[in-house]
């Protein structure tokens, strides 16, 4: 609350010539219920806005099974096969695994010749309707190649893909390539 400082209590003061005026003193403003008022805002504002909410990405897994007619169907010419091992290490081919494994080819996840070049290059020589990604991650894959890889069908716009395990022959080829040799034959 504000108050006013008036100076002494003498009441019988003698006005007239010769007297000094008594000097004027300033209001002084308490402060502290303003500042209860303020942190009283602060906690208002606080409980009642919203915390932003972590963000997921939304995976629709299709169900497990054994029936041929049931299983999501996939045209050889319009599927691309990715596979992830160490060191951000990318592999793919595309259509079915060639018996001498001529057509499995490495790369990375550079933006500019890595995976997402390959990526959109098969998105281009391909109908929309017929491209299917299959990702496989191998047992030396990061969780962070996955995301970045499911990243990488958010940012080209795939609509079709889906995460399988990756098979023994794969797993080879995988292990011959980093191992310096080269790809032993893929007996399927």
């Amino acid at each position: 609350m504000a108050s006013l400082d008036t100076g002494g209590g003498d009441v019988g003061h003698k006005k007239g010539p010769g007297v000094k005026k008594q000097k004027k003193m300033s209001t002084r403003i308490d402060m502290t219920p303003m500042v209860d008022l303020g942190f009283l805002l602060i906690t208002f504002f606080i409980f009642t806005s919203t915390m932003s909410t972590p963000a997921t990405m939304d995976l629709f897994m299709p169900k497990d099974t054994d029936k041929d007619e049931e299983q999501n169907k996939a045209k050889e010419s319009g599927a691309l096969t990715v596979m992830m091992s160490k060191d951000n290490h990318v592999y793919y081919y595309e259509g079915q695994l060639a018996p001498d494994a001529s057509n499995f080819k490495s790369t990375n996840f550079d933006p500019e010749s890595g995976i997402r070049k390959v990526i959109m290059d098969k998105k281009r020589s391909t109908n929309a309707e017929d491209l299917v990604i299959v990702i496989k991650p191998g047992k030396e894959a990061t969780y962070k190649n996955t995301v970045d890889i499911l990243d990488e069908m958010t940012i080209n716009e795939v609509k079709r893909f889906a995460l399988v395990d990756i098979s023994e022959v794969e797993e080879q080829l995988i292990a011959a390539t980093e191992g310096g040799g080269a790809p032993a034959p893929a007996a399927q």
